[in-house]
């Protein structure tokens, strides 16, 4: 498998996770001195870990039912006096990995993903795509503890990559691999990802603890030269800050 290289960044997954994390836990401590309680709150830091439902995948090709992704961000709070109700911004990542029978290949100009043929043995296939996201939202926070937000995020892609275990001496008609032993190919850069994702978020929780969702209206790749996939994410969020 050739491997290519995202003219975005080449900086890992797990460097770009590691430094939002730090990020978002350093600001509160460092302002913790200088700012009163008042002014806390207008900042929350959430955790989350949801699963893709990927939609319009390609014929043949079958995606897992758990595929399970992180997300991380910072909100600025913005009160509407003294009601329960506000308008946030803020800045986050997030991480999605699809697992399937499938392989991702170029061909030409188009982007395919093509299926592992039954007769071979595989452990993990899968696509990992990273978003630098901006959400905004309007919430409702009532006095039982209970939260709503309804609201909007628009990510830009900053990296991505797909990585297979298994046994290799892989053909189809558009995809051959010769190394007939076991095999951990990863391909960094995958071809023909849009840059732009966008779409509405939901999110109701009690206390610190919500149930979150996020319909990409975008899709996953350009429509004229990749599959017309995109996912729905659901998952769980922690705002202990």
């Amino acid at each position: 498998m050739r491997v290519v290289y995202s003219k975005f960044l080449r900086v890992p997954v797990s460097g770009i996770l590691l430094f939002m994390l730090a990020f978002l836990l350093v600001q509160p401590a460092a302002h913790s001195q200088v700012v009163n309680e008042t002014a806390k709150k207008k900042f929350s830091i959430g955790f989350g870990m949801f699963t893709d439902i990927v939609m319009k995948v390609p014929s043949g090709v079958r995606t897992r039912t758990i595929n399970q992704g992180v997300n991380v961000f910072g909100l600025y709070n913005l009160g509407f006096g003294k009601s329960p109700f506000g308008f946030s911004i803020g800045l986050g990542v997030d991480i999605h990995n699809i697992y399937g029978n499938f392989l991702v290949n170029k061909s030409g100009d188009t982007t395919k993903l093509v299926k592992i043929p039954d007769s071979v043995s595989y452990k993990r296939s899968k696509m990992t795509i990273v978003y630098l996201e901006v959400p905004l939202q309007f919430y409702l926070k009532t006095e039982s503890k209970v939260n709503v937000a309804l609201g909007f995020k628009a990510g830009f892609m900053i990296a991505s990559h797909t990585k297979y275990v298994g046994n290799g001496g892989i053909e189809t008609d558009t995809y051959t691999s010769t190394i007939s032993s076991k095999v951990r190919l990863k391909s960094v850069g995958i071809p023909n990802l849009q840059q732009f994702s966008y779409g509405p978020t939901f999110r109701i929780g009690y206390r610190w603890i919500s149930v979150d969702s996020y319909y990409m209206i975008s899709t996953l790749f350009n429509k004229s030269h990749g599959p017309e996939m995109y996912p729905i994410s659901v998952g769980l969020v922690l705002m202990p800050f």
